[in-house]
This record gives C-alpha cells, sequence and structure tokens, in this order.
C-alpha cells in the first residue's frame, strides 16, 4: 500500500490509487486528424468520403477511444464509414487488410506501425486503385513523418511527448504540494 500519488502516463489504468492520468486525448485527437482527412478527400474529389479504419484490438481502450473520434469525424463530414477492421495492432494484419483492395477514399489508421505496414502493402503492390486514398496514421513517430515527406502519408497525428512527461511530473508535484490535480490531463496533439 502507498501513499504517494500514482500519476499514469500515455496509458491509462483503473485503480483507486491512481491520482491522475496524463496523455492524449485519443478520441479528440482522432477527431481532428480524421476531419483533416475528410477535408483532403473532399479536395480530392470524393463528395461523401467513404473511409474504412483499421484499428487494434477490440475492447483495447486507447484505440476504441481513436475508433470513435475518428467515426466521428467521417460523419460529421457526410461520409461513411464502410468498415472498420481489428488487426490487433498488428502491422501484418493491417497490411492483409489491404490486400482486399477496396476502393475507399479515405484510410483511418489508429497507429503509425500499422499505417506504415499498409503503405508498404499498398506500394508493394503498386496499387492504382489508391493513388487518391487519404491515408491517415496516428502516433507521430519518426518512420511515419518521413512517409509524410515522401508523400506516402497524407495525415499523421502526433502525440505531444514532451508535453506528456512534463505535465505528469507536474502533475505529481502538485499532489506532492498538496494542491488539487485534475483526474484526466491531456497532453495534446498536433
Amino acid at each position: 500500500s502507498t501513499d504517494k500519488p500514482i500519476i499514469a502516463l500515455d496509458t491509462d489504468f483503473t485503480s483507486d490509487k491512481k491520482l491522475s492520468f496524463v496523455g492524449t486525448g485519443n478520441e479528440a485527437a482522432a477527431k481532428s486528424g480524421g476531419l483533416a482527412a475528410m477535408k483532403k478527400a473532399k479536395s480530392n474529389g470524393a463528395d461523401k468520403p467513404q473511409a474504412v479504419i483499421l484499428t487494434g484490438a477490440q475492447g483495447d481502450e486507447t484505440h476504441e477511444a481513436r475508433l470513435r473520434g475518428y467515426r466521428s469525424a467521417v460523419e460529421q463530414a457526410g461520409g461513411t464509414v464502410l468498415e472498420v477492421q481489428y488487426c490487433d495492432a498488428q502491422p501484418d494484419r493491417a497490411a492483409a487488410a489491404m490486400e482486399a483492395g477496396m476502393q475507399e477514399d479515405a484510410l483511418l489508421i489508429t497507429s503509425d506501425d500499422m499505417a506504415l505496414a499498409a503503405i508498404k502493402c499498398i506500394w508493394d503492390n503498386n496499387s492504382a486503385a489508391y493513388q487518391k486514398t487519404v491515408i491517415c496514421g496516428f502516433d507521430g513517430n519518426q518512420a511515419a513523418v518521413e512517409a509524410l515527406d515522401r508523400g506516402e502519408l497524407t495525415v499523421d497525428i502526433a502525440q505531444q511527448g514532451y508535453e506528456m512527461g512534463y505535465k505528469a511530473v507536474e502533475a505529481a508535484l502538485d499532489a506532492l504540494e498538496g494542491k488539487s490535480v485534475e483526474s484526466v490531463i491531456d497532453s495534446g496533439s498536433e
């Protein structure tokens, strides 16, 4: 047993000992990136964009929140989610999902690792079907940023790792000084 403040960083968990969760507001971040992807799909000529979402394991809190955000963005843009594929956050399963070769306007993916695997599958198959497909990833890791620079990835939602760490330490210090601390602190995204 401990009386020290416990701060969940990046990944939330349920415990009566936890004082606060500091991390990306996954649903809001995914909605923001999803709206950017929908705007790009519309500028590519898709009036009512059709999207496929590739996500992690069913029931995984992080991926479910990102899925809700993406779905909300597509609906707000007047689009349709054609399909949600649960890939257990496994890059090889995301790549396999691409082999079906659907004709979606946007591919919204809840992690960069899965997005990069899907892109590799598309490029390896030289798939002209995906020429106008907007591809959105989530994390902001270095490989995804490089894929953005090459024009393979259209949109990427970057988590703010520095802010996350800073706000977690700040919350712990506030708690140690007896100040009140929010139960959820969103470290933001870009």
